[in-house]
């Protein structure tokens, strides 16, 4: 019997195996895949784009506001003061205030703004506050409050200026109160105030209408003493023709006016 020789196949596997091995150490990129490699360009790349950004906005001039509290003139202040002043009158009366107290929410309401006035002295008279320093502006109730007594105004009119920019809901300010902590002088300012305020011509938009600012007002409802905000409808809507209309200056308002 004839014996058949097997085929030795260990060499051929050994060479191809070194073969490979040969492969890998010439094009270590294609073993270890070339997508990490290219990553890591890709991720200098975008370091070094954040860098150049971070330049180009350390070369820009940082942006000025000039639409903040202090950019009336003192005429326009004082002009809104007595718009506030006449306002507040005709709801307090309307809430059946005796004459004695109108008189000094008149008062509070002429002078509701004087902290600005010191706030405009101490940045040089400039009206373009930096962004980041118009936290400074929300002192201006307790700046206005603090001028008033050192005139020798009374508590009922400095506490009224003091919290007249709180709101019901407690997102007011300067100290955050909320509900029956604000004394009803303040919160009569407060409608006056937003309601003067959104009716006249600011230098970065337009007046509102008379029905636009109370629908504005409706919106944001939560922040107002609702007694106190129903009452200053009813002022409004006083007029012969129906129409929102802010009342004439009483004789009563003239008389407080000549005294201050």
């Amino acid at each position: 019997m004839t014996k058949t020789k097997k085929k030795d196949t260990t060499k051929n596997t050994d060479k191809s195996t070194d073969a490979k091995k040969a492969a890998g150490k010439q094009n270590p990129a294609k073993k270890k895949g070339g997508a990490k490699k290219s990553g890591g360009v890709k991720k200098t790349g975008g370091r070094k784009k954040a860098a150049e950004e971070k330049a180009v906005q350390a070369r820009r001039p940082r942006y000025r506001n000039t639409n903040h509290l202090l950019s009336l003139t003192m005429s326009q202040e004082v002009a809104h003061g007595r718009m506030v002043s006449n306002l507040a009158y005709e709801v307090g009366r309307e809430l059946g205030y005796p004459e004695e107290q109108l008189r000094e929410l008149t008062t509070a309401g002429f002078f509701h703004d004087i902290g600005k006035s010191e706030l405009r002295k101490k940045n040089g008279g400039e009206a373009d506050l930096v962004v980041e320093e118009m936290n400074a502006v929300r002192l201006h109730p307790s700046v206005g409050c603090e001028i008033l007594r050192r005139h020798g105004f009374s508590e009922y009119i400095c506490d009224a200026v003091l919290h007249h920019h709180e709101n019901y809901d407690g997102s007011g300010y300067p100290d955050n109160i909320a509900g029956e902590d604000i004394a009803e002088a303040a919160c009569i300012l407060r409608v006056c105030d937003v309601f003067c305020a959104l009716t006249s011509e600011r230098a970065y938009r337009g007046a509102y209408s008379n029905d636009e600012a109370i629908r504005m007002m409706i919106g944001e409802v939560e922040k107002y003493e609702i007694r106190v905000f129903l009452a200053l409808q009813r002022v409004l809507h006083r007029s012969p023709d129906g129409q929102v209309k802010v009342p004439p200056v009483s004789p009563e308002v003239e008389g407080v006016w000549k005294t201050l």
